[in-house]
């Protein structure tokens, strides 16, 4: 990414190369890029688009759903019947001897074999599989609320890290325009020190500054590498010709209070709790079905072979339709203990989801004072600067005439760069904390924002997969 930059050759006078500075400056402030040939800009659009279908962790969560939506058709299975199927085959070798009168030695050999189906089917059992597939309904909002929070916060990032580079790329080019500059400087004390103008403390001023900032460059260049590999990290590609990115106006809330009332009820990490909550209450009911009577149906048929050991062989063929009940009466107090310690852990989820609430709606308030604040703070930024510029500038001329020294024009010089950056971190801020509010009252989707992507729909593998009786391959094949 490369921002647009316009040189002035100067010949003796450091104003023109002051001059350059200046445009270079204002060109890198607005986000100007240079875009030759084919090459597009990269928008912040774009760039969240690709995090969107790219980024590991939002794919990674929504496997995380896809796996929790198996949960039902695993509760489901409760009302279904189980089917067990059984075969035996075996030799069976029998000889004695009896009196006369009772038939004499024997010898006998046979095969005793068979194979048998036995269908099981619970017909009630506390309401346990019904209390469970709600349970496991409940996992699965849950699942996906904990997908869309984990959406906003990698498309926070991607803002974030897009801003990053843009500001630490201006910096850098802020902090080595101010080399050339101090270059400039330093040449022009070397020469009034030759001529007797100046003292040689003023070139060691002088040298000492130019030091100084050649060190800042090359920390503004680790910044940027940094950032450059968080973008990577959370878009999937390197950044290349960032376009300028405004901050959010339209849709964000008007008041503080809406936002907050807001937040409140659309905020994910909110939402994924209370359904955490729904979760918790139905685990104890399912502990609870424990203790009531299990009504069963036994189904089973068996052909047998060879069945009585004889020497003439013969068969039985059976079946039998059973029902059963199961009455619990004391299994040691484990599911009196399983059932408070449901209740205890539905006062967590409680207390958890409380605990939230707060969290969101701190978020909302610090990014809102943040966002509301960011224009004043810009509006000071580009003052200071303004006045900063003038002072130099002033001070430069008084210079030239010996009412200034050499260390006034550096330190003019440094307070001017302080105040570019500063406006820089300003305006990075700024659409920053917009894009952080629409996160904090749960709104930042690609749908809010108008992105053109295809929206990932969790309830499409739920409908393939809730009502499966058989299958070992998921439904993408695997």
């Amino acid at each position: 990414m490369s921002f647009l930059r316009v040189k002035i050759k100067a010949s003796d006078a450091s104003n023109r190369v002051w001059i350059a500075r200046r445009v270079a400056f204002g060109l890198a402030i607005a986000g100007l890029t240079v875009v030759s040939g084919a090459v597009r800009a990269e928008t912040i659009g774009g760039a969240l688009v690709k995090a969107y279908f790219k980024n590991p962790d939002i794919n990674q969560q929504r496997a995380a759903v896809r796996a929790s939506d198996e949960n039902v058709p695993k509760a489901t299975a409760g009302y279904r019947p189980t089917v067990s199927a059984e075969a035996d085959a075996g030799v069976q070798q029998s000889n004695g001897g009896l009196p006369a009168a009772a038939g004499g030695p024997f010898d006998i050999y046979s095969r005793p074999r068979g194979y048998g189906l036995t269908v099981n089917e619970t017909l009630w059992n506390g309401e346990r599989t019904f209390n469970s597939v709600r349970q496991a309904e409940s996992g699965v909002m849950a699942a996906r609320e904990t997908l869309r929070n984990t959406e906003q916060n990698v498309l926070l990032d991607g803002v974030t890290f897009y801003m990053n580079v843009l500001r630490d790329t201006a910096i850098l080019d802020l902090d080595r325009n101010n080399v050339e500059v101090l270059q400039e400087q330093l040449r022009q004390t070397r020469d009034r020190f030759t001529v007797g103008e100046v003292t040689r403390t003023d070139v060691a001023q002088a040298e000492a500054s130019l030091a100084g900032a050649q060190a800042t460059a090359l920390g503004a260049q680790s910044t940027l590498q940094t950032s450059i590999a968080n973008y990577r990290q959370t878009i999937g590609d390197e950044p290349k010709n960032l376009a300028p990115v405004k901050p959010l106006d339209k849709t964000l809330p008007r008041t503080i209070t809406q936002a907050i009332a807001i937040s409140q009820v659309e905020h994910p990490a909110i939402v994924g709790s209370l359904h955490g909550v729904d979760a918790a209450e139905l685990n104890i009911k399912v502990i609870e079905g424990a203790l009531y009577p299990t009504v069963g149906l036994t189904g089973q048929v068996q052909q047998r072979f060879d069945v009585s050991g004889e020497a003439v062989p013969n068969n039985a063929l059976t079946a039998s339709l059973v029902a059963q009940i199961s009455i619990p009466i004391y299994d040691g107090g484990t599911t009196y203990a399983s059932t408070r310690q449901a209740k205890e852990q539905l006062g967590q989820q409680e207390l958890q989801t409380d605990l939230q609430r707060d969290k969101v709606r701190a978020a909302v308030v610090s990014a809102w004072g943040v966002n509301e604040n960011s224009v004043s703070i810009i509006r000071s930024a580009k003052a200071q600067v303004a006045a900063a510029e003038i002072a130099l500038a002033g001070i430069r001329e008084e210079a030239k005439v010996g009412q200034r020294t050499t260390f006034d024009v550096l330190t003019a010089q440094q307070t001017l760069l302080n105040a570019r950056v500063q406006l820089v971190s300003a305006q990075h801020d700024q659409v920053v904390a917009s894009y952080a509010v629409l996160s904090a009252i749960g709104r930042l989707s690609t749908v809010n924002l108008g992105l053109a992507a295809v929206q990932y729909d969790p309830k499409v593998h739920f409908d393939q997969v809730k009502d499966k009786w058989f299958g070992l391959r998921t439904p993408d094949g695997r």
